[in-house]
């Protein structure tokens, strides 16, 4: 599901995961919505996996869209780092 390297975006509320889902969609940026990797918390359960070549571009999106912050973490090996 999460391949090496791969970033995971982790929201606070399901209101932003989905409101950002469908931003990056509409901006042809490459995502998948995931659940939360067991190794990473977050109240909301749902994640939103892209590459890590489309930072700069989900970041774009996410900010010209009013969605807020979201905590970025890459997949290393078998676990995950701040990425």
């Amino acid at each position: 599901m999460v391949q090496e390297h791969d970033i995971v975006a982790i929201f606070n509320s399901i209101h932003r995961v989905m409101k950002a889902e469908k931003a990056l969609k509409l901006a042809r940026v490459e995502i998948l919505l995931i659940p939360v990797p067991r190794q990473l918390s977050s109240d909301c359960g749902l994640a939103i996996r892209f590459a890590s070549e489309d930072r700069r571009r989900v970041e774009e999106v996410l900010t010209r869209e009013g969605i807020g912050q979201a905590d970025y973490f890459r997949r290393e090996g078998e676990g995950f780092g701040p990425a």
